[in-house]
């Protein structure tokens, strides 16, 4: 019964994209672009609303159970990708010939019945902490249980930056003990100091997991709080308390408490320690001045976790260029979501259609438009759609340290993750695509699109360190992703606001997340075309794309080229 589902969801899913060939009906064809010849802009114009629609209400059918990497429903949505690239006429470029990069991974659940944290005062009352609503913690180790009790350091931000003179570990032993950090960085509008308002990696939670254990703490708490964060405390639930992945083998991954806390669980631990209102210490935090201290409370911790070893994989394909040699273009989307929060009551499938449903709908529509166009791209052309991203960009980085060709070969990286249906775009954010030597060229194509670039409206957010072309930049690969601004056609740019508003606040990383028929998807193809034009530009290039001087991954870059 279980496969003949499959093979019935499978036919459905074929029959709905071969019809979609008839019913091509896209008004926004590709404008002609110095550089580009007429076969690959018929090759881009071929990209079909109506394919990407299929591709997308296949992948968030409640049947591949919210994509979990390593579950049931993840190796489905591989098969299926797959299945799409060969069909399409791609050459496997994964393990031993195959479509598929096996990724060695294990997972961890935090047991909720079981698993206890304490706040111990050195003088008063010990307070419990509720699990979910005021903490979500992870044992990075992959053990099946963890005690211990610790002491507790404010560290400010939990950040070692020497190029700004900036170091909230100085004089701090956190061996064995327990980090207490805030998330993002300090404050500023000085470009010259943590990039001014726009995020640096330092602000990611990320860094400071990672920065914490390589200085051997036992445990890091983040303070959560909104407005710093830019995602309220449920999309913290959602993605840390149900299943936390790690790549096999991580040298980072030794916290046995990667936690966060609420707001006011943060305030209640100040309370404790004697030391007053917990905003003021993160006004102080972010200026220079601050040093650590050590609270007079402690962490007592008694984590139960059931872990599961397991094996995920990239799929990748690739278009062989008219040169195999010199460099090539690569694209890149997770298909990877949340999968199933086996304790949540009513719909607990997390379909994850727009994310990101939507971006591997672009990545097989541009797949299929370079395979078949008339005239072979310039160069090789790659396509990868990574896994576990939403378990902290792994398959990417796994993508990363193992790239099928070497990464001082890859010109660019093209990303796309979670492009709502919302109709035609007249403005794009493409953060990070100023850092790279391909500006001029991104800028030239936007204008022949009619694409306004914006500057990134939340810099805080830190956008650049959330999706998978990070990963490639950290190995050097120039790389950005191409995101909708919130300008479109027929709207004013109040109601994409709100449109963008309302998906975040109800639906982004929920079960809400689901696919809905009066989408529009005329604006994605724009951005699967606008994508196209780009890669085969970049393709064309007589040299190498490169970062500007100066920047954070010129020197992986430089490194990669040795």
């Amino acid at each position: 019964m279980h496969y003949t589902r499959i093979g019935i969801a499978f036919t459905v899913a074929a029959l709905a994209i071969s019809m979609a060939q008839a019913q091509h009906a896209s008004n926004d064809s590709v404008p002609p672009i110095p550089g580009l010849p007429p076969a690959a802009r018929a090759a881009a114009d071929s990209i079909d609303p109506a394919k990407l629609r299929a591709h997308v209400q296949f992948l968030s059918l409640d049947l591949l159970e919210g994509r979990g990497p390593g579950m049931r429903g993840g190796e489905l949505a591989a098969q299926y990708i797959a299945t799409q690239f060969a069909l399409d006429g791609l050459e496997p470029a994964g393990d031993n010939g195959t479509w598929f990069q096996n990724v060695p991974l294990y997972a961890v659940h935090t047991e909720v019945d079981t698993t206890k944290f304490t706040f111990v005062p050195a003088k008063g009352n010990a307070e419990s902490l509720a699990y979910g609503s005021q903490i979500v913690s992870i044992d990075e180790t992959g053990q099946n249980s963890a005690e211990f009790d610790a002491p507790i350091v404010f560290i400010g931000y939990g950040i070692h930056a020497p190029e700004y003179n900036w170091d909230d570990y100085a004089g701090v032993d956190l061996k064995g003990k327990v980090a207490l950090v805030i998330v993002n960085e300090p404050p500023s509008t000085d470009e010259k100091f943590f990039k001014g308002k726009a995020l640096t990696y330092y602000g990611r939670w990320m860094y400071k997991y990672e920065e914490a254990s390589r200085r051997g703490a036992v445990g890091v708490l983040i303070i959560h709080r909104t407005d710093l964060a830019s995602y309220g405390w449920d999309v913290v639930r959602n993605s840390q308390a149900i299943e936390k992945s790690f790549l096999v083998g991580d040298p980072t991954a030794t916290l046995r408490a990667a936690a966060w806390i609420q707001h006011p669980v943060a305030q209640s631990l100040f309370n404790l320690a004697g030391l007053g209102d917990l905003d003021q210490a993160i006004d102080r935090a972010g200026k220079r001045g601050f040093h650590a201290v050590e609270l007079p409370v402690r962490l007592q911790a008694h984590i139960e976790s059931r872990v599961r070893h397991y094996v995920s994989a990239n799929v990748i394909g690739k278009v062989p260029g008219a040169d195999h040699s010199g460099t090539a273009v690569l694209y890149t989307a997770h298909y990877d979501h949340l999968g199933i929060d086996p304790n949540a009551k009513g719909d607990n499938i997390y379909n994850g259609a727009a994310d990101n449903g939507t971006g591997c709908g672009i990545l097989l529509e541009l797949a299929r438009a370079y395979a078949q166009s008339s005239q072979r791209p310039p160069h090789d052309v790659y396509f990868a759609s990574v896994t576990a991203e939403e378990q902290g960009l792994l398959g990417s980085e796994y993508l990363g340290m193992h790239p099928p060709i070497p990464a001082r070969d890859f010109t660019l990286d093209l990303n796309y993750d979670m492009v709502l249906p919302l109709g035609v775009p007249l403005s794009m954010n493409l953060n990070g695509a100023e850092r790279t030597s391909f500006w001029p060229s991104v800028q030239q194509v936007a204008e022949a699109f009619h694409l306004a670039l914006l500057p990134d409206p939340n810099p805080m957010a830190g956008h650049y360190y959330r999706s998978d072309h990070f990963s490639l930049a950290r190995v050097g690969i120039p790389a950005f992703s191409l995101n909708q601004g919130e300008l479109f056609e027929g709207h004013d740019a109040a109601w994409g606001h709100q449109k963008f508003a309302d998906f975040v606040a109800h639906d982004y990383h929920h079960p809400s997340d689901e696919f809905h028929a009066d989408w529009n998807f005329s604006g994605n193809a724009k951005l699967a075309r606008f994508g196209f034009v780009l890669g085969w530009l970049a393709s064309e290039q007589p040299k190498p794309v490169e970062w500007q001087h100066g920047d954070e991954f010129e020197p992986a870059r430089k490194a990669s080229e040795k």
